[in-house]
């Protein structure tokens, strides 16, 4: 069985920093020491801004990484979209975002010498279904500045209905990337913030006082004012480190429901889908399914590695990079990055560290966490709405699904227990970790995931161990034993 660990983890170890221990006065307090978080004190830094990261584990231990590590302004079939619901000044806005954070890091990759296998090449949309929304697609990109076009032509292994090709695109290392610009960056590891009120972060050892404090950590963990656990979903997808023949010089991500995603990372083919929301994984399989598409591919292949992300998506499917709230001004937020959270860090790192110091970049608009659109977002919040309905829904009308004898050894499940619902695993030896099966975010009832082994909330995404561990926000506590 290959390691279920990200390639990137497997080879990348960043040194250790302090926790926080005594309180402190700063310009800047960001939470989270993921790659947005760090950039965002870069570019403070750079500015001359004093700045201070907060981080609840290790730098970059969150979803960075287990990126598959794209800087593209290729972001699924959105151009066409955004010019519909936006406009085209705003959907250009977009545009000009990534497109810029491409060339930022290529920028601070060779000023700074990082290391980082840092390589340039083209990005692919592709559909084996329809050709007409990749044209589509292809136009629209174009007509905002960006160098893309329709083709039938790729790398792939089988034949494609249409494509989109996207010039001067990127991929790296993002940990051998974090660890170098974390650097010289005041970063306090196994610092978990507790609660913000106004200027004031609460930890557990100290209190930080910042003028401007800036959200990073995926997804806020403060539900009001903001309400984003109303205005965005959470999702996961798994990737296949393989050792095969075929590795393409592009990337390429498929647009049909069960497309495929590749790139070539360290001699390895990095293949990943299976998508599906956070707590709908009840019946396990992905990897699986990876793993035999892979061998109806390629034939015989080892795997190297296996992992999964989690991805937060917006109703609109634009990131929240900006103020938080009108009712907090000097709060920040950096959310909502869907599939494509390394050019989306960048943007944030450029919008926010402009903000702060009064220099706003002239696309920062498109990205405001205060717009809202009813008609552009009105579909996806009842849909929003509809499964948070469902998931509170299955603590009063769903039934337990299985016996605590009936539960085999390696599988979890809800099974009464006293007269209560209980969330229960049972490993190969056969003990029990037994847990209270609700969210301690808002309540929602959990749902086993078997590809991952873990509590995993259908209603906003929250993800925890097999024992209870706390893996994912917006949860802030581990569940009750």
């Amino acid at each position: 069985m290959a390691q279920q660990q990200s390639l990137w983890s497997q080879s990348v170890e960043i040194p250790a920093r302090k926790r926080l221990e005594k309180d402190l006065r700063v310009e800047v307090a960001v939470i989270g020491a993921g790659m947005a978080g760090v950039l965002i004190a870069d570019r403070l830094k750079a500015r001359g801004i004093e700045t201070v990261v907060l981080e609840a584990n290790r730098i970059g231990s969150g979803q960075t990484r287990n990126t598959t590590a794209k800087i593209t302004s290729q972001h699924d079939v959105l151009y066409d979209a955004l010019i519909r619901k936006f406009g085209r000044d705003k959907a250009r806005q977009y545009a000009q975002a990534n497109e810029q954070a491409i060339r930022a890091y290529k920028e601070l990759i060779g000023e700074r010498g990082v290391a980082c296998d840092f390589c340039e090449g083209p990005a692919f949309l592709y559909s084996q279904a329809a050709a007409q929304p990749m044209r589509q697609e292809a136009e629209a990109a174009a007509s905002l500045g960006i160098a893309a076009h329709f083709t039938s032509e790729t790398e792939l292994p089988f034949s494609v209905a249409g494509a989109v090709r996207f010039e001067n695109q990127a991929r790296f290392h993002p940990l051998k990337f974090l660890k170098a610009i974390s650097e010289g960056l005041d970063i306090c590891e196994h610092t978990p913030v507790t609660s913000v009120d106004g200027n004031q972060i609460r930890t557990e050892n100290a209190t930080v006082t910042a003028k401007h404090i800036i959200f990073a950590a995926h997804f806020p963990f403060v539900n009001v004012p903001g309400w984003y656990f109303m205005r965005m979903h959470q999702e996961r997808s798994y990737v296949l480190a393989l050792q095969c023949d075929w590795k393409p010089r592009g990337m390429y991500y498929g647009v049909d429901n069960d497309g495929l995603s590749f790139r070539e990372a360290e001699g390895l083919l990095l293949m990943g889908g299976q998508n599906h929301r956070t707590g709908e994984n009840s019946q396990g399989g992905c990897y699986q399914k990876l793993s035999d598409r892979a061998r109806e591919l390629f034939g015989d292949c080892r795997e190297a590695a296996r992992w999964s992300a989690q991805d937060c998506v917006t109703l609109d499917g634009v990131p929240y990079i900006g103020r938080f709230s009108a009712a907090e001004p000097c709060w920040y937020v950096a959310t909502g990055f869907g599939k494509w959270g390394m050019t989306s860090s960048m943007v944030a790192a450029l919008l926010i560290a402009g903000k702060i110091a009064g220099e706003p970049p002239e696309w920062a608009e498109v990205f405001s966490p205060a717009r809202f659109q009813l008609s552009a977002a009105a579909q996806s919040l009842a849909t929003e709405t509809v499964q948070s309905l469902k998931g509170r829904s299955r603590e009063l009308f769903s039934i337990p699904q299985t016996t605590l004898d009936a539960l085999p050894a390696g599988h979890g499940g809800i099974v009464e227990a006293k007269g209560r619902k209980a969330g229960v695993y049972k490993d190969e030896t056969g003990q029990c970790h037994v847990v209270n099966p609700h969210c301690p975010h808002l309540g929602c009832q959990l749902e086993w995931n078997p590809d991952e082994k873990s509590w995993d909330c259908p209603c906003h995404g929250s993800r925890f161990s097999y024992d209870g561990a706390l893996l994912d926000g917006p949860a802030q506590t581990d569940l009750e034993k």
